[in-house]
């Protein structure tokens, strides 16, 4: 699956999230920005193919 189709999704569901519960706004940007991460690093170095 490609980055660039999975952003949007994740974003909408964490801006959701977000609204109904703002207590876990630490934790949606934190999982977030941790498979953002993981994705890049996957994508860039030949990892596992998207």
């Amino acid at each position: 699956m490609n980055i660039i189709a999975v952003q949007p999704v994740v974003a909408l569901i964490a801006g959701i999230l977000i609204l109904v519960m703002p207590r876990l706004l630490n934790y949606i940007v934190a999982i977030y920005l941790i498979f953002i991460g993981v994705m890049g690093l996957l994508g860039r170095s030949g990892g596992m193919p998207m």
